[in-house]
């Protein structure tokens, strides 16, 4: 017999010396135990995969799977090993029904990992979406909480629009002035070409308009500078509270998130749900195969002599209550005995 065929007949949980007496009962056995130990194997990629994600450690990982590998493995032979073979389908289904509900919910944590490393591709596209969506929302609070800013920039709008009036004001003087010097007849010049009354009049009041024009635009450059300054301040501490919010954006990666992204793909996409559904029976159907082999399988050799040597045990433990009960009470009486003489 090989090392891997021992290996698999150990994996089935079968009692070895006592399956020596059966070598008929070897070849279902060890396809029992392959079963179980393949199982297993998934379990081992499974828990590591999702280890993976929330710790982002591939040594932590692979302990992790490794020993909660093994915890599937014995909770599978000792899954298998519980099971009697009896006469009756119908009463080993009622006794094996606790240990294949067991079984389907160990299929069912195994297969999510698996669920999610499969449809890997189409989860990142989708946590993408989902990380674009999150950051315009943080934008947008962000803007509400700094709405001073648009404030700042309504008002030095305004001031250059107070700017362009002044200076579409001061135009318009110098384009009366030069109506009047050079004779063109107008609603607002007299016709006559040189500096007459009105020319000078109108030199008067542009000068004035010019004057003011500068002093108004040093006052306005000066109070824009004044709101960039706080504009600049107001942008900066609004970077700054984004890059707070920004690595939580980034590590939207979590398994609860991949969970939620693969339950969305598979609304969005029927194929998707489908393929995710098939991979939880296929999970399913290998995590209850062991057990279901042994439903469906006679009743053997194996099973023959383990139930006799059962019921040796049993008779054996009947017979040395029995015996010392015999002792016990014998000894009782004549305890008794002594104390009445």
């Amino acid at each position: 017999m090989n090392t891997l065929k021992k290996f698999f007949l150990f994996a089935s949980g079968y009692y070895l010396p006592l399956l020596k007496r059966c070598p008929s009962e070897e070849q279902k056995v060890a396809g029992i135990g392959a079963t179980i130990f393949f199982t297993a194997l998934l379990a081992v990629f499974a828990a590591s995969y999702a280890c993976w994600i929330i710790f982002q450690s591939m040594g932590l990982a692979l302990v992790f799977g490794l020993v909660w590998g093994l915890m599937i493995f014995n909770l599978d032979r000792f899954i298998v090993s519980s099971i009697r073979k009896k006469n009756s389908f119908w009463s080993e289904l009622k006794i094996a029904f606790p240990r294949i509900v067991f079984a389907v919910l160990l299929a069912m944590v195994i297969a999510k990992p698996l669920e999610l490393r499969v449809f890997e591709r189409e989860i990142d596209r989708k946590l993408d979406e989902e990380r674009i969506e999150l950051f315009k929302a943080s934008k947008l609070a962000l803007e509400a909480g700094f709405q001073e800013i648009e404030q700042l920039r309504e008002e030095k709008s305004n001031y250059d629009l107070d700017l362009s009036n002044k200076v579409a004001f001061r135009d318009k003087l110098q384009e009366e002035y030069d109506f009047e010097r050079f004779g063109v007849k107008s609603s607002s010049s007299s016709g006559m070409v040189g500096l007459g009354t009105n020319a000078k009049k109108k030199e008067a009041q542009l000068d004035a308009a010019q004057r003011e024009l500068e002093v108004f635009s040093g006052y306005v450059q000066s109070k824009k500078d004044s709101l960039d300054r706080r504009i600049a301040y107001l942008e900066d501490l609004k970077t700054q509270e984004l890059a707070k919010i920004q690595p939580s954006i980034d590590g939207f990666d979590g398994l609860g998130a991949r969970l939620d992204a693969l339950r969305a793909v598979g609304e969005e996409r029927p194929s998707i749900s489908l393929a995710s559904t098939m991979i939880m029976l296929l999970l399913i159907a290998l995590e209850c195969a062991p057990i279901l082999v042994k439903l469906l399988a006679p009743r053997g050799p194996y099973d023959e002599l383990l139930e006799l040597t059962e019921r040796r045990v049993s008779v054996f433990a009947q017979e040395q209550t029995f015996k010392l009960e015999q002792a016990s009470e014998q000894r009782i009486a004549e305890f008794g005995k002594v104390v009445e003489g």
